[in-house]
């Protein structure tokens, strides 16, 4: 028998080696984009809409999973400097062989800014754009929010009668302020002055060392000052309401803040409730193996990895698990999910609800994408979030009710 040629096997060892390297380096750059792509504020948005023809009263688009969804959007106009408000979808024509070719024509409710035309424009899931005057109608002051990252920019809506009861508003990740004001009319007939402020690495807020998010785990003091401020202006009491990874800082703050007895209830709307679900998720809707959704939660959590994706602290992902926290959860929340959500899958909500019934109350959508349960169903989602904030009670409004503490 002959022996094994021993440059044969030397050079089989090289290749797999260096293959091996080539695979380690190839993840590893996967796994840090990845990972960086999830903590990057995304300010500057591109245009998603086809706008292919203007009727009386309409318009036609696209057809796109966005375009073709029921209940009220809008479109921002000649890159966000104009505004269109849509209504029902009036006509679907998917005659066309090509689904790239199929179209929806939708109701024109109104047109804010700017001119509707032929050309590209981007959804815009909020409906409403601009302030709460422009946008609603409703008298606003624009006031500054101290925290430690500094002053942050943000609304203040007083209803007709203040009795001293306040709602906070955190809008999502990459999300405009716009994206609250949804929330804004049914807390004004409720007696609620409204809070709406920005926070770090918002576009118009003061950026973190770091220009990245932190899923929470650093916003919360941006929300904390905004309790704070509340308390400093006569808040007797305090409800939280976010949106997705603003229901997320939310928690957080809950959690880690000393202002969290000042807080009431809690509205929660597509709420990260765990982001390990969500980067999950989106690595396999991205199909990214299994080995890069593991490394680049390993990128983003240990301190001697975290200049490589570019932050200043690591963020530990565990903490933001509140299925396997859910007994640490204090205050009463009503969370709205759909199970077709889009972005941040409603299972982690489900599964909170059923381990804390005592204090999680789950209202969940049949069919709406990612924060649109306003707009599917209005009616539902504004008689929910009155009826859960409830009717103002006499301590509420008893004129010797003790105001909020305000720690120093």
């Amino acid at each position: 028998m002959g022996g094994s040629n021993p440059k044969a096997v030397m050079a089989t060892a090289i290749t797999g080696l260096v293959l091996g390297v080539i695979s380690a380096v190839t993840s590893l750059s996967m796994a840090t984009y990845f990972a960086r792509r999830i903590i990057t504020p995304e300010h500057e948005k591109k245009d998603n809409v086809e706008i292919l023809a203007v009727g009386e009263g309409s318009v036609t688009l696209r057809a796109e999973p966005h375009t073709v969804a029921a209940g009220h959007y809008g479109l921002w106009l000649d890159h966000g400097s104009g505004h269109a408000r849509l209504g029902s979808v009036l006509q679907a024509d998917t005659s066309a062989k090509r689904s790239s070719e199929h179209t929806v024509t939708r109701e024109v409710l109104g047109i804010d800014a700017g001119d509707l035309a032929p050309g590209p424009a981007r959804w815009n899931a909020y409906f409403y754009c601009g302030t709460p005057q422009s946008a609603l109608g409703l008298a606003y002051e624009d006031v500054l929010v101290r925290s430690d990252i500094g002053d942050l920019p943000a609304w203040r809506v007083r209803p007709e009668d203040d009795d001293g009861r306040w709602a906070i508003l955190i809008h999502g990740r990459s999300a405009r302020r716009e994206e609250t004001l949804r929330a804004v009319p049914v807390l004004h007939r409720l007696g609620f002055t409204c809070l709406v402020p920005m926070y770090r690495n918002d576009d118009g807020a003061p950026a973190s060392i770091d220009g990245r998010y932190n899923l929470g785990l650093s916003e919360w003091r941006d929300v904390e000052a905004a309790i704070r401020y509340a308390a400093l202006h006569g808040a007797r009491d305090i409800a939280l309401i976010g949106w997705s990874m603003g229901a997320g800082i939310v928690l957080q703050t809950l959690d880690r803040s000393a202002m969290s007895g000042s807080v009431d209830r809690v509205v929660l709307d597509g709420p990260v409730i765990d982001w390990g679900d969500v980067i999950s998720y989106h690595a396999e809707v991205n199909k990214l193996p299994p080995l890069i959704d593991g490394l680049a939660k390993v990128l983003l959590a240990r301190r001697v990895t975290r200049r490589l994706v570019g932050i200043a602290e690591p963020i530990d992902i565990g903490v933001t698990n509140w299925v396997s926290r859910a007994q640490e959860v204090r205050h009463p929340v009503l969370l709205i999910h759909s199970v077709t959500d889009d972005v941040v899958p409603h299972g982690p909500s489900t599964e909170l609800a059923a381990a804390r019934p005592d204090v999680v109350q789950l209202a969940l959508w049949e069919e709406a994408l990612h924060c649109r349960e306003w707009n599917t169903d209005p009616q539902r989602w504004e008689q929910l979030v009155s009826d859960f904030l409830g009717p103002k009670t006499a301590a509420q409004v008893s004129p010797g009710a003790e105001s909020v503490a305000v720690p120093r």
